[in-house]
């Protein structure tokens, strides 16, 4: 099977959800400058670039990031693409997700603009409330989406982050997925184990079947 990174490279000047901290790398020891190795310290926040976010990030006392159900985060996964021409993707394009599915990643017209560029557009292509709904209904433990955030929510109630969170499941944000086609892969993605953290930084790959 053919390994295929899908997360979003950290680099200063890189996309962020408005009201996040910036990515910031600050060299500490540099080999050119004669010390004997290179070393840097990074600054980013909790839901930099692709990252999880668990329970706990809207349900206090819920799951935290380094708590999450690893089994959740491998394994099986169908890519669908929709949303092309709407804001959203609603729960009728989610129609013919078979029932056993228990990863959905979410490929949007966000995949081909972010192929063009790595920077933050407002007008991004989110998923439904009714969609979100449509997923837990099946049973789902993981929603991925091409975008910083699951969804468009312009009334920062986050409807779509409780409806899934509040049951559990987790939701993995950032993917660059503008060289995945539709179909049937299997996921590996591990965040960082932050104690007790609302959010995690993953690497997430992709293999083709």
């Amino acid at each position: 099977m053919r390994a295929i990174d899908v997360s979003m490279p950290l680099f200063e000047g890189m996309p962020s959800f408005p009201g996040d901290p910036p990515f910031i790398l600050e060299p500490l020891a540099r080999l050119q400058r004669g010390e004997p190795y290179d070393l840097s310290r990074l600054v980013l926040g909790s839901h930099t670039g692709t990252h999880l976010d668990p329970p706990s990030h809207f349900f206090p006392g819920r799951v935290s990031v380094d708590r999450l159900d690893l089994e959740a985060l491998l394994g099986p996964c169908l890519v669908v693409e929709g949303g092309s021409n709407l804001r959203t993707v609603e729960a009728e394009e989610l129609a013919n997700v078979p029932r056993g599915t228990t990863r959905v990643l979410l490929r949007t017209a966000n995949s081909a603009r972010w192929a063009r560029k790595l920077e933050f557009f407002e007008d991004y292509v989110g998923l439904s409330l009714d969609g979100a709904r449509r997923l837990v209904e099946q049973e789902v433990c993981l929603v991925g989406i091409d975008a910083l955030s699951v969804e468009a929510d312009p009334s920062l109630r986050f409807p779509v982050h409780r409806e899934l969170l509040g049951h559990g499941v987790a939701i993995l944000e950032g993917l660059l997925l503008g060289g995945v086609g539709p179909g049937d892969y299997d996921l590996s993605c591990l965040p960082l184990p932050v104690r007790d953290g609302d959010g995690g930084p993953a690497r997430a790959v992709l293999r083709s079947k």
